[in-house]
């Protein structure tokens, strides 16, 4: 039978399909590994200084207040006196003293008033304007707190020592609390001024 075709159907088993790529294959991704570092927060070391800033200015107020008031609370007066003279010391008998509890007083003052702007350089650490304010301002108490701290000194040592060739007799032997508690005073106040220099250092590393 001439007219008569046979059809004949191929199938492939599932081992021929495997064995078999196709021309055009999708290029594998590249799965590229990128590591994320972990940038450190930009101004920390500004914040901290910062921090310690407002802690010593705690201290410069304890310091400065202490001696201001170690100062202004002085006063002995000597078991003896005469029928016309009592022997008595306070500190307002001297100008230096009451310049230094005046002087004590508006370093504690400012120190007290100058923490809101500290705290705005704990808040903000990248401003610059109250750094400067504050350098500019704590120099002004250097030197205002240095002058009466140094008077005062001058007057302690004339008490403990006095000056043979002024004819000025030291007077510490008979008034021995008053000199004590006036050297307490200056002492403390040469420690607000040392405070005070730390500030302005830590102010402008800060900048």
């Amino acid at each position: 039978m001439e007219g008569d075709s046979t059809t004949i159907n191929i199938t492939e088993t599932p081992k021929e399909r495997k064995g078999k790529a196709p021309l055009l294959a999708a290029p594998p991704a590249s799965s590229s590994f990128k590591p994320v570092v972990q940038k450190a927060p930009k101004g920390g070391y500004k914040r901290g200084l910062a921090i310690f800033d407002v802690v010593l200015r705690l201290a410069g107020i304890a310091a400065a207040l202490g001696a201001a008031i170690a100062m202004g609370s002085t006063d002995q007066t000597l078991p003896f006196f005469t029928q016309f003279f009592q022997f008595k010391a306070q500190f307002d008998d001297l100008p230096a003293f009451t310049f230094f509890v005046v002087a004590n007083s508006i370093t504690a003052a400012y120190l007290a008033l100058s923490i809101p702007i500290s705290i705005v350089c704990i808040v903000r650490p990248h401003l610059v304007a109250p750094r400067l304010i504050l350098i500019f301002l704590d120099t002004v108490m250097v030197a205002l707190t240095t002058a009466a701290a140094g008077g005062a000194a001058s007057i302690v040592y004339l008490a403990h020592n006095g000056n043979s060739d002024a004819n000025w007799p030291a007077i510490c032997q008979q008034f021995n609390d008053f000199c004590q508690e006036v050297s307490g005073a200056v002492v403390a106040s040469f420690l607000a001024v040392v405070v005070l220099m730390v500030l302005i250092v830590l102010s402008a590393f800060s900048l």
